[in-house]
């Protein structure tokens, strides 16, 4: 499920590309060959890497089949989180124990974010997928709707391949050319893998070991601080200003508290921090600390990044969030008529698309304190009336 959309788009690495893309697939492969041979790959490792290459029509139907993000957070963290996934989460953290041991130790990164991926990624390595990581690639880079994402991880895949870690004809995962437990990217693989277990390998479908390591130093290297906390769920006063809510509004913990926000379980942590109102000011509340952040640059889906993070606190002991009482969401359709609407009075909501992403969320916000209503981001029947 990491997506590269404006759903985990992806921290991609690698010099910028020029974003070619469509007209005759064949031509585009013989581009993507010349291109590899004047980044210096060999001959032969190019013309074995792209032996049989195809579009994946498979591929291109999974890339546009979004829609369970437009779920809100309390039905998406519902149809995500089970019992079975927490019990088997905490299975996993006791027979891998030393392994997030050393991972914690080194990195700084818990385990409950690292078991939180590896659950909702791969339902703990049961799931890795079956689609040709080559084709994928070449796939999604051919298609024109977000070629610069991944026409370089395709030279990333014949590095591998170079290496002798990476089969073109037979290394599989996800539709978005994803490898392995917690799917990652053939360039995040040179950039980020370990071998952990010690064979000699970096060996992400098959050693737990291997994928959770390299998991970890990839979000250390994406800017993890070791030993923080990353959410907490709270209590707000009905007397907040409301319009300071929201992702990248952050403010020392001390001021939320004299707005009278508390913590549900424990105390707060001494630290910057949003505040984070997904359904509203009548639903769910979370503090979201730095550490937050980082799941951004895993997964661009406000409610997929909160459901793992609020899950990696769940397997770690916190309780179930309160959902509260949120006023009714729209339907799809009133979510896509609410982005005209917005989109007309001069926000950018980028696509279309009915997903209540970070553009919708804080053009809903302007609107709803422009017209005095709770500026909490959440979009009402009512706001979509008097718009």
């Amino acid at each position: 499920m990491r997506l590269l959309s404006g759903l985990f788009a992806v921290a991609l690495m690698g010099s910028p590309v020029h974003a070619r893309c469509g007209g005759s697939f064949d031509v585009f492969v013989e581009d993507l060959k010349t291109e590899a041979l004047g980044r210096g790959h060999q001959q032969t490792a190019v013309n074995a890497f792209f032996q049989g290459v195809r579009v994946d029509e498979k591929v291109l139907k999974a890339d546009r089949a979004q829609g369970v993000f437009q779920k809100p957070f309390i039905d998406f963290s519902r149809h995500l989180i089970s019992k079975n996934r927490i019990d088997r989460g905490q299975a996993m953290a006791r027979k891998y124990a030393a392994v997030f041991d050393s991972i914690e130790a080194e990195f700084g990164v818990s385990r409950g974010v690292l078991l939180a991926f590896w659950a909702f990624e791969t339902d703990y390595g049961g799931y890795q997928g079956n689609f040709n990581t080559r084709n994928a690639l070449v796939t999604l880079a051919h298609d024109c709707r977000r070629p610069e994402l991944f026409r370089p991880q395709i030279f990333a895949a014949i590095k591998l391949f170079e290496q002798g870690d990476f089969d073109p004809q037979r290394t599989t995962g996800a539709w978005a050319g994803e490898i392995g437990m917690v799917q990652m990217l053939p360039q995040d693989i040179l950039d980020n893998g370990v071998d952990a277990d010690g064979d000699g390998k970096v060996s992400l479908k098959t050693s737990a070991a291997d994928a959770l390591t390299s998991g970890a130093q990839m979000l250390s290297h994406l800017g993890w601080r070791p030993g923080e906390p990353w959410l907490q769920e709270v209590r707000v006063s009905e007397q907040i200003d409301w319009s300071l809510s929201g992702p990248g509004r952050s403010r020392p913990v001390s001021e939320w508290q004299a707005m009278g926000v508390r913590a549900r379980n424990g105390s707060l942590a001494d630290l910057p921090a949003s505040l984070i109102l997904p359904q509203g000011r009548k639903g769910p509340a979370f503090l979201a600390y730095p550490n937050f952040d980082v799941f951004f640059e895993w997964n661009r889906s406000f409610v997929y990044v909160l459901t793992a993070a609020y899950f990696a606190t769940r397997l770690e002991g916190a309780p179930i969030y309160d959902a509260g009482n949120p006023e009714p969401g729209l339907s799809g359709p009133q979510m896509k008529q609410l982005q005209s609407k917005l989109q007309a009075r001069g926000h950018d909501v980028g696509k279309i698309d009915g997903i209540l992403g970070a553009g919708t969320r804080a053009a809903v916000q302007a609107e709803q304190a422009r017209l005095g209503l709770p500026a909490d981001a959440w979009p009402t029947v009512e706001l979509l009336n008097r718009l």
